[in-house]
């Protein structure tokens, strides 16, 4: 058998390829977008993806299934409760996939959502009674499971889901040798859990020990414990978790579509329309110099889940980059999370505004020393999350999440000098950029955020 785990660290996402080393055959599970890495393991060691798996709706992320379909001919299957424009198999409560030695067997694990399945896999020629590993998709994770309120707002109640997570996992899951290798979906940074692990994978057995989520509890407790002190989920979840249901283009489609070069002339008059513009350098390159009204979000960070909460997921979308790669890596990330409006690039970049010193802003910044040394009145917003404001925070600052600030912006002023600081200085990034497109003047970047404080007040 042929085991192949792909991590995708910006998104946190892991997929897999398994394939049967006699008969070439191969599967995917819950692929990314950008489906080169499956091509090129599949020619490499000549496979035929003859089929492709989603173990449920993502709502991260778009998944790679009509990519696949299209490029080599897969078939798509899911869960028997899942409804799609497209055409697919669907799978029930044993339902098996047979590659040769190599046998896939399901279960039907509602509870992150309604459609949800995990894959047993089997290596025939090494125990054909017993699973080898288990691929939980997002119902399980390594030290959480999936939380359960992502469809709330599409009919499903996080409540009702709890309850069939409980279910899912105590009487199927559970049920499992301990010596059962668990793969999940996602991993650490995720936003589909609470507090998932680093790690690749686990056993059943630790998973057993060692989750929290895991341990002997009433399923009222469980439904209590799993629906309470959930982290915000981004805005483009749902966008996401509905595109990822229909018949679309596919991601090569939507990257021609959007490599266009506009003149420097041309993005001036799209800034005065709906189109947003991101400059995708990093913070430090951005405060030196940048177009004014564009909005910063480095491809340095978290750069799609960022783009997906701060962006309208409906306005058309232009991008600022050093070069043509990092232009591609811009758009490319972007269709990874569905945001397939891209318009295009502005042709030179930054050069392009060389002999327009009218057109440049740089962002003010202040040293964490320099801030402790502050007299003047000013105001303190914390862009972070309410967690991490909870958790410690610089004495008389406004929390108002990032996530928040563009619905909140009649709580700064403008007559007032505002420090605005995150945990390290990416997300203050952004948040500045978005206080400077509207005319907000007097606003600094606390350079190394939170962390530099903590040290400077510290010492």
């Amino acid at each position: 058998m042929f085991f192949q785990r792909y991590y995708l660290d910006c998104l946190s996402l892991a997929s897999y390829m398994i394939a049967d080393e006699q008969t070439r055959k191969a599967v995917v599970i819950d692929p990314q977008r950008d489906i080169e890495i499956y091509l090129e393991d599949a020619k490499e060691h000549g496979f035929q993806i003859e089929h492709v798996i989603l173990t449920h709706f993502h709502a991260d992320f778009i998944a790679g299934h009509i990519e696949l379909k299209k490029a080599v001919g897969a078939r798509i299957y899911m869960g028997r409760q899942a409804e799609a424009e497209f055409s697919f198999q669907d799978l029930a409560e044993g339902d098996q996939l047979i590659l040769g030695s190599v046998k896939l067997s399901i279960l039907e694990t509602p509870g992150h959502t309604p459609e949800g399945i995990s894959i047993l896999v089997y290596d025939l020629n090494e125990n054909p009674d017993q699973p080898k590993m288990i691929l939980t998709g997002d119902t399980l994770f390594l030290g959480d499971v999936g939380r359960p309120d992502l469809l709330a707002s599409i009919g499903v109640t996080a409540e009702e889901l709890a309850g069939m997570l409980y279910h899912s996992l105590n009487h199927k899951i559970l049920a499992l040798p301990d010596e059962t290798l668990v793969y999940p979906a996602h991993g650490a940074g995720s936003m589909c859990g609470k507090q998932l692990s680093n790690a690749a994978v686990s056993t059943l057995g630790e998973q057993r020990k060692y989750n929290y989520a895991l341990q002997p509890m009433s399923k009222q407790d469980f439904i209590e414990m799993v629906t309470t002190d959930l982290p915000e989920a981004p805005q483009y979840f749902v966008h996401d978790a509905i595109m990822n249901r229909k018949e679309r283009q596919t991601l090569s489609e939507t990257l021609s579509a959007s490599w266009k070069a506009f003149s420097l002339d041309e993005v001036l008059e799209m800034l005065n329309t709906d189109t947003q513009v991101i400059d995708v350098r990093d913070a430090t390159e951005f405060a030196g110099a940048h177009l004014k009204g564009s909005i910063n979000i480095g491809l340095e960070g978290r750069y799609a889940t960022w783009a997906g909460s701060i962006l309208d997921k409906h306005a058309p979308i232009l991008v600022i980059a050093e070069d043509e790669e990092r232009i591609e890596e811009a758009i490319m990330r972007l269709g990874r999370i569905g945001f397939d409006q891209v318009k295009g690039f502005l042709k030179d970049g930054l050069n392009s505004l060389k002999d327009h010193p009218d057109l440049v802003s740089q962002t003010k910044r202040i040293s964490a020393p320099a801030f402790n040394e502050l007299d003047e009145k000013t105001m303190i917003v914390d862009i972070r999350s309410q967690s991490e404001w909870e958790a410690g925070h610089i004495e008389g600052s406004v929390n108002i999440p990032l996530t928040q600030l563009q619905e909140r912006l009649n709580e700064i002023p403008f007559d007032q000098t505002v420090i605005v600081h995150c945990q390290g200085g990416y997300r203050s990034s952004i948040a500045i950029s978005l206080l400077e497109k509207q005319k907000y003047e007097n606003v600094l970047d606390l350079v190394g955020g939170y962390k530099a404080w903590l040290m400077t007040a510290v010492t």
